[in-house]
């Protein structure tokens, strides 16, 4: 008996040593593993918060089996155009992102950034949010910093201070430069100060990411000032959200898509990211000339009280309304305000009525000039196209990118592509309309993303590589977010890793933070 219970001792440490231990186990899946090649049915074991085996896999163990059930796994989708400086902080647990299929995003983006990234990336690493954070370092917060809203050109003196802010930044782990040549004080910057520091910046491996100076009337001229200014720089260029926008301008966007493809075809590095609404989403001063705003908020008001210069913001705002071929503001709806909640949600048509003012373009300029003064608000602009959103979504070189923070839920009324970017490609665009492919939709979030950005063991299901993973049901992935009621998670991901901890578990956010800084490749450690 004992010789008995020795042997069978002795055959199951035998059949032990034939199995592979490693801590989460996805069984049954259809892969997509971000290269853009179809799915195949498999597995993958991660291990130490890293992919360790991907195939059929037999003869492996873990605590924790998944059983995809023939559901999509594919890598950790990244979002290449975030803003969560700040809000990340009173969110970590990143829920928008996270039910949203979004493990990484790319954070410091239209030219605003944290002034401090080294500081950024220590508070971001003692923090350990829910997803992995990477930052641009951006123009309009170097620019404050050294020439604040001086409307003029820098010294020599001023542009080199920026440039080494630039390379400090750099060699702290940013991912490139952003810029955000529509606000202040980007706006005041001529191409020639924003080629000194994407020179800089491409001096240590960075990317230039762009919210280019026009997106509507003269984003053809935006457009090229951008390629041009990757061209000096000899540094790659993302054009953010790429979109045109104005009534007038409707369907040009392969005029304006024609650049790009033109300038790849001559072998620049030119990408591009958009998120799919028809609505765009920003600060309702930008309704006003910039030079307006020049020298900061106490010159706004005295130029806003003095009815020489009033007369003349409105006259210019008047003239920009007509180039758009809107005949009002009925297309600018508030997202959040301040000074009067019970605005949000309302167009500027509507408080304008409210306001006992009458229902036309001149006196709503009058209302917009008013509420800036008070603050401004956060604005939502229906000025798109829906044909021009899918013409530039077939463009294989173009990626997702929410233009999103970490909302406060139930505040405000926000853009809802803060919570169903993802989710509304790969149900509306992919499954419904075929307007891509579901394995195309998947590299441009993944594989195309970490490419980009050079997060070099991201975005690709394959060995070795960092454990960030969705597997989610092809078949019911939506966005539920609307404009109506913003504050509304995606569903269909049903599970999420994020460096190999489970972050949602059958559809559940488990509250773990396993997120980490991704730093640029010319980060000194």
């Amino acid at each position: 008996m004992r010789k008995l219970l020795m042997a069978c001792l002795l055959l199951a440490g035998i059949t032990c040593l034939g199995q592979n231990a490693c801590d989460v186990l996805i069984k049954n899946g259809r892969i997509i593993d971000g290269t853009g090649n179809s799915w195949f049915y498999g597995d993958v074991a991660v291990k130490a918060g890293k992919i360790i085996a991907v195939g059929k896999l037999t003869d492996y163990t873990a605590p924790k089996t998944i059983d995809a059930n023939k559901m999509i796994v594919a890598p950790g989708f990244i979002d290449v155009h975030a803003h969560v400086e700040g809000a990340i902080f009173q969110w970590p647990t990143a829920d928008n992102y996270i039910y949203d299929g979004v493990t990484t995003v790319i954070t410091g983006n239209c030219g605003g950034s944290a002034s401090n990234l080294k500081n950024f990336f220590n508070r971001i690493d003692s923090l350990h949010p829910s997803i992995n954070i990477a930052s641009l370092v951006g123009h309009n917060t170097i620019r404050d910093q050294v020439m604040h809203h001086d409307n003029r050109l820098p010294t020599t003196a001023e542009q080199q201070q920026m440039e080494s802010l630039v390379e400090e930044a750099m060699k702290d782990g940013a991912v490139g430069l952003s810029t955000g040549l529509i606000y202040i004080p980007g706006t005041f910057a001529n191409t020639e100060e924003v080629v000194g520091l994407a020179t800089m910046a491409s001096r240590y491996n960075g990317v230039y990411a762009s919210h280019i100076r026009n997106e509507e009337n003269k984003c053809v001229e935006a457009i090229n000032e951008a390629i041009n200014i990757g061209k000096a720089a000899n540094i790659p260029v993302e054009i953010s959200h790429f979109k045109i926008g104005g009534k007038g301008n409707w369907g040009t966007s392969n005029i304006t898509l024609g650049l790009v493809q033109q300038a790849r075809q001559e072998g620049w590095d030119v990408t591009i990211d958009q998120y799919p609404y028809t609505a765009s989403s920003t600060n309702l001063g930008v309704r006003l000339p910039d030079w307006a705003f020049a020298g900061g908020n106490d010159s706004l008001k005295i130029r806003l009280h003095d009815p020489v210069l009033r007369a003349q913001i409105k006259k210019e705002m008047l003239q920009q309304l007509q180039k758009y071929k809107f005949k009002n503001y009925s297309y600018c709806v508030v997202a959040s305000y301040s000074a009067d909640s019970t605005y949000n949600g309302k167009s500027i048509t509507d408080i304008n009525k409210l306001m006992g003012r009458r229902s036309k373009a001149t006196e709503e300029a009058e209302t917009i000039m008013d509420m800036v003064e008070k603050g401004g608000a956060q604005m939502v602009y229906h000025s798109m196209n829906e044909d021009d959103v899918k013409y530039i979504m077939k463009y294989p070189f173009c990626m997702s990118g929410a233009d999103a923070g970490v909302p406060v839920p139930g505040k405000g009324m926000p853009h809802p592509r803060g919570y169903g970017t993802n989710a509304r490609v790969l149900g509306k665009y992919v499954r419904d309309e075929k307007v891509i492919s579901l394995e195309e939709a998947i590299r441009r979030m993944t594989s195309l993303a970490a490419q980009k950005f050079q997060l070099k063991d991201r975005g690709l299901l394959k060995e070795g590589m960092a454990a960030d993973i969705v597997v989610f049901d092809d078949k019911t992935v939506s966005d539920h977010a609307t404009f109506e009621q913003p504050h509304q998670y995606s569903t269909g991901f049903y599970y999420v890793l994020v460096n190999g901890q489970l972050v949602v578990d059958n559809s559940k956010h488990t509250g773990a933070r396993s997120g980490i800084p991704l730093y640029g490749p010319s980060k000194k450690f």
